[in-house]
């Protein structure tokens, strides 16, 4: 196991001194990202709508030994993430890397949704990712250079019942990047954009998302740490990958909706209804963070660690895939010398004995 912990360990990258912007760094998988970044040598720039989440992600950076600049935006608000950009060029130097991470959910059936709810999470999901790139391309394209990671999630793919418009953001996104790769393509740029789609995590987004259903709120098991989903970053930002499926569930979502999406949207119909919501009952009274951030410190985990996994050995195959299939190539090629072998001499002694 120590030889699978050095290889992950080894391939995160180096980025020290590196520039790196994160959008919803106030909690959850963008400050957990903050931070890990921070620990690798690079200054971050946080942008979220919380004033506090942000104060609070920053001092946990700079007591790490990091340094941080946060810069309250709505990255709903392109002029916002464009004066944000400007900011962090002027205070920090030259962005290398822009991680879009912002997002915002409902959690209710397409019939219990008003327009606004609708529009909201597209403008923050989708176009804030939108409004990311763009701003992080302007200044990238002077330079020739720069990585620009998409957070992206398993349902970018695969949609599932209660979540119509956060499954809409995402699945637009990955038009917009997909489109958005040509070009740069075309252009020979040296800039390169990544995905990394996210499995379920334990972040406090189910303590404060909107949510219409009688119950509050849960991840789909299995549930994944934050810290996962930074790895999975990291790993993203160093290497030249097209997009980084974060743990097996994610990859099962992606390879079910290819082969069988008809038989997901029963077996989703069943099961995903009352999976995504706990025993416990929702209190329709309490703030969400839709148009509003909510106030308060929401920290990095959400309230389900004792059922979340702090490792992804799907991850780590992703990671060190070129080692996985070159190493199973060598088995592969030595057991079948092995078979060859074996079945020669069993040729030769059988030949021997008829002579």
């Amino acid at each position: 196991m120590s030889l699978l912990k050095t290889r992950s360990n080894t391939q995160k990258g180096d980025f020290n001194n590196k520039i790196v912007v994160i959008t919803g760094a106030s909690a959850g998988v963008g400050r957990a990202t903050a931070l890990a970044f921070s620990k690798a040598g690079a200054c971050v720039a946080l942008i979220a709508r919380g004033e506090e989440g942000l104060q609070s992600a920053k001092r946990d950076i700079e007591l790490a030994g990091g340094k941080a600049l946060t810069i309250v935006a709505d990255v709903s608000d392109a002029a916002a993430v464009e004066t944000a950009a400007d900011t962090i060029e002027k205070e920090l130097g030259p962005i290398d890397i822009w991680v879009n991470n912002a997002m915002v959910t409902v959690f209710a059936p397409v019939s219990e949704l008003e327009p606004d709810e609708f529009k909201r999470v597209t403008e923050v999901t989708y176009l804030g990712g939108v409004y990311g790139t763009m701003a992080a391309l302007k200044r990238m394209r002077t330079r020739n250079r720069g990585v620009i990671v998409q957070v992206s999630s398993a349902l970018a793919y695969r949609s599932i019942p209660l979540q119509s418009a956060y499954c809409g953001a995402k699945h637009a996104l990955v038009g917009f990047i997909d489109s958005l790769r040509s070009e740069l393509i075309h252009e020979n740029s040296r800039i390169h954009i990544t995905s990394v789609q996210m499995p379920a995590l334990n972040t406090p987004q189910f303590g404060w998302a909107r949510n219409k259903m009688p119950n509050r709120a849960q991840p789909v098991p299995p549930i994944f740490q934050p810290e996962v989903a930074a790895n999975a970053i990291l790993f993203a930002a160093s290497h030249r990958r097209r997009n980084v499926p974060v743990g097996s569930p994610t990859w099962m979502s992606e390879w079910g909706q290819k082969f069988v999406p008809g038989m997901l949207d029963h077996y989703l119909a069943r099961v995903a209804w009352s999976g995504q919501q706990t025993d416990e009952s929702e209190d329709p009274g309490r703030a969400d963070n839709l148009f509003e951030p909510v106030a308060g410190d929401p920290g990095t985990r959400g309230t389900f660690s004792t059922r979340s996994s702090p490792k992804s050995p799907a991850l780590w195959v992703e990671e060190n895939r070129e080692w996985v299939i070159g190493t199973a190539v060598v088995v592969g090629v030595l057991a079948a010398l092995g078979w060859y072998g074996a079945r020669s001499q069993s040729g030769s002694a059988h030949s021997r004995r008829r002579h």
